[in-house]
C-alpha cells in the first residue's frame, strides 16, 4: 500500500466525504454525482449580493466570470486581477460588451475602474473585497491564490490543475483541510462531476452494471490547442515571454497531461473509486518540435496501475491532422462501457443509455449554479479541493514515468521535493527554465537522467 508524506495510508478515492486530511484519512463513499457532496449544513442566509472577485482574467477566467454572473442568483462581479494590465482591461471589456445585451447580467457587472488591479500581487488586492473567488491564472500559481483565499475566509471557484509539482500539491491539500475546517464552500473545474451525461453513468458502473472494472481507457488525442501567442522579440523580459505563452512550460502549465488530460484521468480515478498506485509509460516531443513550443512533450502514453490490479491506459497527444478522441471506456467482469453515458453486458446489448433532457444545461455553468446557490444560502456543501488535487497528482505521477522513463509510485509522486514554481515570484524574477543561446529550451531525456 502507497504511503503518504506522513507515512499514513495513501488515500481512499473520497469524492463524498468531509473532514478528510492529508494527515489522517477516514473512508468515504464516492460520490453518486457532484464531488465533495457535503453535509449541506444550512447557515444563514448570505447578507445581500455574494461579493465575487476573478483572479486570472485570461479566456478562461472571463468565461468563469461570465458563467458566474449568469445564474439566477444575486452575486456581483466586483473586483478583476491579472498579472498583465491589459488583460485585466481586455476582460472587463469582454463582460461589458455581453452587458450590454442583457440587462440582468449587467445588473450583476459592478466592477469599477479602482477594482481592476495587475502584478503578481494583484489576488491580495481583489480578496480585501470580495466574499468568494475565482481562480484562473496559469495553474503554478494555483496553491499560492488558494492558500491565500482560504486563510482570507473566501468560498472559491478554481480551475483544474491545482499545481504542477508535488510541493504545490501538498500545500493545495493543507488549504483544502483549512477550507474543510472553516466550512467554505470549494469547488474545481473538473465538470464532468456536474454533466448529468456522467453522474447517472457513474453510477450504475458504481453499482456494478459490468461488474468489477478490470480495465480503463482514457484519452485526450487532439490537434493541441492554442499556439504561442507572443512572437520572440515583443516580450519586456523571459518571464512574460512564458507566462504569456504559459502553456507550453511546465514549470507554470504542468505539461497538457496536467491541463487537459486531467479530466480523463479524474473520470478514471472516479469509476475506480480509487487512485493509482503505480504509473509506467513514455512520451516525448515528435510532431510539435520547433524552439516556440517551450519545454514541453506533445505526446504521453502511460499505464497506471490501481491497488486492486485494475489497469488504466492514458493516452493523450497533440499531433495536428490526425484523429481526434477525448473519452473515457471502461471494461468490467459483467460488460463494458464504451462511452460517457452507455453500458452494454458482455453480449454488446445496450443495457444503459444517457437521454439528454431538453434544457440540459452544460456542466461549466452548472458547476457555478450549485456553487453560487449554496453560497447564497449559506449552504456548506461543496469540497472539491482534496480530489482536485489527488486528480492533478494523479497528472503529475504520470509526467513524472514519462520524463523520466521509470516506474513512479503514488509515494514518489507524493513526496517529490523538486519544486518548479519559485516561492515568491515578482516581474523582475527569472523564470526558473532559461534558453540557451540559440533559443531552445532543456527538455527531459527519458533515461538519461538529464535534460537535452
Amino acid at each position: 500500500m502507497s504511503k503518504n508524506v506522513d507515512g499514513k495510508q495513501a488515500p481512499v478515492f473520497n469524492a463524498g466525504g468531509l473532514g478528510v486530511s492529508r494527515r489522517g484519512f477516514m473512508t468515504a463513499a464516492a460520490a453518486v454525482g457532484v464531488i465533495g457532496l457535503g453535509n449541506g449544513a444550512k447557515a444563514e442566509s448570505h447578507k445581500g449580493p455574494v461579493r465575487i472577485g476573478l483572479i486570472g482574467a485570461g479566456g478562461r477566467g472571463t468565461g468563469a466570470a461570465a458563467q458566474a454572473l449568469s445564474t439566477k442568483e444575486d452575486v456581483q462581479l466586483v473586483a478583476i486581477g491579472d498579472i498583465f494590465a491589459d488583460r485585466a482591461t481586455n476582460c472587463l471589456a469582454s463582460l461589458q460588451e455581453k452587458a450590454a445585451q442583457d440587462e440582468a447580467f449587467a445588473a450583476k457587472l459592478v466592477v469599477d475602474e479602482d477594482k481592476v488591479y495587475s502584478g503578481f500581487d494583484c489576488y491580495k488586492e481583489v480578496l480585501k473585497h470580495v466574499d468568494a473567488v475565482i481562480l484562473a491564472t496559469p495553474p503554478g500559481f494555483r496553491p499560492e491564490h488558494f492558500e491565500a483565499a482560504v486563510a482570507a475566509d473566501k468560498h472559491v471557484f478554481m480551475e483544474k490543475p491545482l499545481a504542477t509539482d508535488a510541493p504545490g500539491i501538498r500545500r493545495v491539500l493543507d488549504s483544502a483541510e483549512i477550507a474543510v475546517e472553516k466550512k467554505l464552500n470549494v469547488v474545481v473545474g473538473l465538470q464532468r462531476h456536474y454533466q448529468a451525461a456522467y453522474t447517472g453513468w457513474v453510477q450504475k458502473l458504481h453499482d456494478g452494471a459490468i461488474g468489477d472494472i478490470v480495465h480503463s481507457r482514457v484519452y485526450w488525442n487532439s490537434g493541441g490547442v492554442w499556439e504561442p501567442r507572443m512572437a520572440r522579440g515583443e516580450e519586456k523580459s523571459e518571464l512574460e515571454y512564458q507566462i504569456r505563452n504559459w502553456y507550453y512550460y511546465n514549470w507554470i502549465c504542468g505539461d497538457h497531461i496536467a491541463e487537459q488530460h486531467i479530466h480523463n484521468l479524474d473520470v478514471g480515478n472516479w469509476v475506480n473509486q480509487s487512485y493509482p498506485v503505480t504509473a509506467y509509460g513514455q512520451g516525448g516531443r515528435q510532431v510539435r518540435t520547433d524552439k516556440r513550443y517551450g519545454d514541453i512533450f506533445d505526446h504521453h502514453s502511460i499505464e497506471f496501475e490501481y491497488e486492486n490490479g485494475a489497469i488504466m491506459s492514458s493516452r493523450c497527444r497533440h499531433f495536428p491532422q490526425t484523429t481526434n478522441l477525448v473519452t473515457e471506456k471502461f471494461h468490467g467482469t459483467k460488460g463494458s462501457a464504451p462511452k460517457p453515458g452507455e453500458i452494454l453486458d458482455r453480449s454488446g446489448k445496450i443495457i444503459y443509455a444517457h437521454r439528454q433532457r431538453k434544457g440540459e444545461k452544460s456542466p461549466y455553468q452548472v458547476e457555478h449554479d450549485v456553487l453560487w446557490s449554496a453560497v447564497a444560502e449559506g449552504r456548506y456543501q461543496f469540497a472539491d479541493a482534496e480530489n482536485g488535487a489527488y486528480a492533478t497528482l494523479t497528472a503529475i505521477m504520470g509526467r513524472m514515468a514519462t520524463y523520466s522513463g521509470q516506474v513512479i509510485t503514488w509515494e514518489d509522486a507524493l513526496n517529490d521535493e523538486e519544486q518548479l514554481v519559485p516561492q515568491y515570484m515578482t516581474s523582475d524574477s527569472e523564470p526558473p527554465t532559461q534558453p540557451d543561446a540559440d533559443g531552445w529550451y532543456p527538455r527531459p531525456m527519458p533515461g538519461s537522467g538529464e535534460e537535452a
